[in-house]
């Protein structure tokens, strides 16, 4: 088991952007979170109204932008000029190199979870999509490699799934491939696993953690108090990935 707790994670602050990064990025940099499996980058976001990203340069990466409160403009060398609201997910496909822009133009702050994956190869031509998940108690497929029960293609072996359990709500970790590894991140609330010899752990906002698909720990997932948002990743390390 990989553990992250909220406080440990590296912290970037300035006039207009609150981040909070569960793996090394940017100045920050540790040999023992440079990512997990394929994944490199879980960015949580805060930027200040009127403020944001201007354009910058991604090549090789798949970027994923999960927004939690408010809106962000998106702007790219692809022609696309897109709202993301919150709810919607976008996801782009840097591959042989893209520009693009983030920018908060509300009168008030906005909340993302900017996620990174490697690709399962290089030099793929660049993509665009974004789409609106009406997320419930139950698992919701955000993406999946082949893009099936209506969530977005994804250039790796990687599947995303958000739930919002409610106080008392049981959930069980989504049937996945042989062999796969888990990343459990919490966006808000709290949620707690179970097994048949009671709580194991508790999990609150900005906490992660990593996993195998069949710890016994994390058999049953209940939602705290509160109730919970989470996200769930599946995914193979990046060598049974294609490098």
């Amino acid at each position: 088991m990989k553990l992250r707790r909220s406080s440990e994670r590296f912290h970037s602050q300035n006039d207009w952007l609150d981040s909070w990064h569960s793996f090394a990025f940017a100045d920050h940099y540790s040999p023992d979170w440079k990512g997990f499996g394929p994944l490199r980058v879980i960015n949580d976001d805060t930027i200040a109204a009127g403020r944001g990203f201007g354009m910058h340069h991604h090549r090789d990466v798949e970027i994923i932008t999960v927004m939690v409160a408010g809106r962000l403009t998106h702007q790219d060398s692809m022609g696309h000029e897109e709202v993301l609201n919150a709810g919607e997910v976008q996801r782009m496909s840097a591959g042989t190199g893209l520009v693009h822009s983030e920018m908060n133009r509300d009168a008030s702050a906005c909340r993302l979870i900017q996620i990174w994956i490697e690709p399962r190869d290089n030099n793929l031509p660049p993509a665009y999509e974004q789409k609106a998940f009406a997320i419930g108690r139950e698992w919701t497929a955000l993406l999946d490699p082949k893009g099936q029960h209506g969530a977005m293609a994804v250039e790796q072996t990687v599947q995303l799934w958000r739930a919002q359990p409610q106080p008392g709500d049981r959930l069980s970790i989504p049937r996945m491939a042989e062999g796969s590894k888990i990343w459990m991140q919490v966006i808000d609330g709290a949620i707690e696993s179970m097994t048949q010899q009671g709580k194991q752990m508790r999990l609150e906002r900005g906490d992660g953690v990593g996993i195998d698909r069949d710890d016994p720990r994390f058999a049953t997932l209940i939602g705290s108090e509160s109730g919970a948002d989470i996200l769930l990743f599946s995914m193979r390390d990046t060598e049974q990935a294609g490098h």
